[in-house]
């Protein structure tokens, strides 16, 4: 018996069964070989047309890669064209006739065409889904920062504000994009929420950065958002300003420096000198009480901050140079108070100091004399504490007469204070000299008995105590002399000023 034939035989070319067999091919399905009895090549289209649905479904936004779908239509190329060569000269299969597998080839070549249709439509819509989800996830960001410290927060608000350029700018028709407007109007409110709890100094710095998020964005996304921040941003420089200034926080003058910088016309602005002037009045008022030197301290750190806020602001209307000029009016004026009070608080030291600035900032003040007796009173108060229970006046004059002599071969300054108050120099006396400190232990010693012409002033003082010290002018003397002398009618009265070699002693 003869073998059986491998596969059909040969049949008349025929160029219309070629083409059925390679329309039948390029459905993905293999069926032009299915005609043709090549079942194995049938087989290998449907596993690349499994593996290529595999990777590809479900659809989603990465889609498929390109190198795959290239070569997958390489593929179906090839098969339709093997399938054109085999159909020439093989019969085919169920349907046997041309015209039929003509057709069905034809109505076969839309499920490719409508697959890639749906598969595009799936895509888009996974594409649209992934941005809606990175809107989600920035507006979430966004909302998880509520509360927290705008320099915690700011990097989530910068991620979140790329993350919006970024849909209006590369996907401009995507719903996603159609949504940020919106969400804008929450991130502005988000970011901005101190302002609307009313804690202004903590709002600046997320309301400063919220103006620079237009220029970040198409202006048509923005929007009336654009000019959204500027009345808030000035409303809390100037509130924050205004409680730094109240509050002694040193910080009034960055505040009001940036509100008059930024906004010179805004309603906010024309507030700033009124509200200085406010607070130069208020110091002013403080100082003549138990606060003047705290009052004093504040008006001359106001005019320092009033000149550096006109310097880094400028001063269009005058009107910080004249609160400027108020404050160092008013602290130089108020310097006595203060050493009133430093006086009568035991703070002898600081009392002399400030009357001694006083005296000589003033020549022409109205208490310029009291002054020059509180800075003596002062001076002796140091030495002699008892001589500062009271605060001295301006009499002068009395019925005691008191002579101070200098036997001392250096100048000496004699300060006494009591019922009268004053100072004088005595004098170096020429052929005196400085006592050792063992004459002066001995109970013979006598200053200002060696009968020469000892400089010497007399004065005269009222009845009461009076509290002398004696403060050599050269030597070796480091310490003053003192003495508490009271006095009464009918005695004449002798100090004797004197100087020992390492210390200092009084003399009577």
């Amino acid at each position: 018996m003869p073998p059986m034939p491998a596969g059909p035989p040969p049949a008349p070319p025929d160029r219309g069964r070629a083409l059925a067999v390679a329309l039948l091919n390029l459905s993905g399905l293999g069926l032009g070989y299915a005609l043709t009895r090549r079942r194995p090549l049938m087989a290998a289209c449907w596993v690349a047309t499994a593996v290529l649905l595999v990777i590809a479904l479900p659809a989603d936004a990465d889609g498929v890669p390109g190198a795959l779908l290239a070569a997958y239509a390489l593929l179906l190329l090839l098969a339709a064209a093997h399938g054109a060569y085999l159909g020439l000269r093989t019969p085919l299969v169920r349907p046997g006739r041309v015209p039929l597998a003509l057709l069905l080839g034809l109505v076969l070549l839309a499920v490719p065409a409508g697959g890639a249709l749906w598969y595009q439509d799936a895509h888009d819509e996974a594409v649209q889904q992934a941005l809606l989800d990175r809107l989600t996830s920035a507006d979430q960001l966004v909302a998880a920062d509520t509360g927290k410290p705008f320099g915690t927060a700011e990097p989530d608000y910068r991620e979140a504000l790329g993350v919006y350029h970024d849909l209006v700018t590369g996907h401009p028709g995507s719903r996603a994009a159609r949504k940020v407007p919106a969400s804008l109007r929450t991130y502005y409110s988000e970011v901005a929420a101190p302002y609307d709890s009313q804690d202004h100094c903590t709002a600046v710095a997320p309301l400063t950065y919220l103006r620079t998020a237009p220029g970040e964005l198409p202006r048509a996304t923005v929007g009336t958002l654009a000019g959204w921040p500027d009345d808030r941003l000035a409303t809390s420089l100037y509130a924050c300003g205004s409680q730094g200034l109240s509050s002694g926080d040193q910080d009034w003058v960055t505040r009001f420096g940036d509100l008059m910088k930024t906004f010179p016309h805004a309603t906010q602005t024309t507030k700033v000198v009124p509200a200085v002037d406010a607070a130069v009045k208020k110091a002013q008022n403080g100082v003549g009480g138990s606060g003047s030197c705290a009052a004093v301290e504040e008006l001359r750190q106001l005019d320092t901050r009033i000149g550096d806020l006109k310097t880094a602001a400028g001063d269009p209307g005058g009107g910080l140079a004249s609160a400027a000029a108020r404050a160092g009016r008013g602290g130089d004026d108020g310097a006595y108070d203060c050493g009133v009070q430093e006086y009568e608080s035991g703070d002898f030291s600081n009392a002399q100091q400030t009357m001694d600035k006083f005296v000589a900032g003033h020549p022409h003040h109205r208490n310029r004399a009291r002054a020059q007796k509180i800075a003596i009173a002062a001076e002796v108060a140091q030495t002699i504490p008892a001589a500062g229970r009271k605060l001295p006046t301006t009499a002068g004059g009395g019925s005691i007469s008191v002579t101070v002599k200098n036997d001392s071969p250096d100048d000496v300054t004699v300060l006494y204070t009591g019922p009268v108050t004053g100072s004088f120099t005595l004098k170096a006396c020429g052929g005196c000299r400085s006592y050792l400190l063992a004459d002066t232990l001995m109970s013979t010693f006598k200053p200002c008995a060696g009968g020469k012409d000892y400089p010497q002033r007399t004065l005269r003082l009222p009845v009461g105590t009076t509290y002398f010290v004696h403060k050599p002018n050269g030597g070796q003397v480091t310490t003053a002399g003192s003495d508490t002398a009271r006095l009464r009618p009918g005695y004449l009265y002798t100090e004797c000023a004197y100087t020992t070699q390492g210390f200092g002693g009084p003399g009577t």
